[in-house]
């Protein structure tokens, strides 16, 4: 298996819901696996995260900080090779929100990624994963448990989605269209994804501007 790594991959969105707004990550693609850090600022906090996955874009480890005036709080989440989540959590002041974390990490057995809020980043594991970027991809639709990370609370509750191909990418246009669905937030979208499953434009939530 041909392991070596690309030169890393910077993108850049701005909010649709919220156009001040604007997220970056900078990822490292290989052989069926991927690495990245990235952040998110908006009016009232900015957050840094890291993220890392095994072998079949699962996700090993994803670690987020946000930072706000008078409050912070952090996130350190993995997955052992056993599918079991565990959390670690800090946190200042007081934002008054919802304790970060894990309630039940039993509710999670299923899962095998992460799911940041507001980040378009996180659904490129799946769409990797299912190959829905090729024409020979499941017709189906596949239903998915996710680790969905609450921003900017950082609470972490199961999200349980749906992703299906509507097309194969094309070289001529230059992106796949990806139909994603979240039942835990009432939402459906048609995604255009580009050649490496990274996010080009998520309706009503973020648009790539690089």
């Amino acid at each position: 298996m041909d392991n070596s790594v690309r030169p890393a991959r910077i993108f850049r969105w701005q909010g649709v819901d919220n156009p001040a707004r604007r997220d970056t990550a900078a990822v490292s693609f290989r052989e069926r696996e991927l690495a990245a850090g990235g952040t998110s600022a908006t009016e009232d906090y900015t957050a840094t995260w890291t993220l890392s996955t095994s072998p079949g874009w699962v996700t090993r480890r994803f670690s987020i900080q946000v930072e706000a005036s008078g409050w912070s709080r952090s996130l350190d989440l993995t997955r052992s090779d056993d599918g079991k989540w565990s959390a670690e959590t800090e946190v200042t002041g007081d934002a008054g929100l919802p304790n970060p974390g894990l309630s039940d990490p039993r509710l999670l057995d299923n899962a095998q990624d992460v799911d940041l809020a507001l980040c378009p980043l996180t659904n490129t594991m799946p769409v990797l994963r299912l190959d829905l970027l090729n024409s020979a991809a499941p017709v189906d639709d596949t239903p998915l448990t996710m680790a969905w990370v609450e921003m900017p609370s950082l609470r972490v509750i199961p999200s349980h989605q749906v992703y299906s191909q509507v097309s194969a990418y094309d070289d001529d246009r230059g992106y796949a269209v990806v139909l994603y669905s979240s039942a835990t937030r009432d939402f459906t979208a048609e995604l255009t994804v580009d050649a490496d499953g990274a996010v080009l434009n998520y309706p009503r939530l973020a648009v790539r501007v690089r």
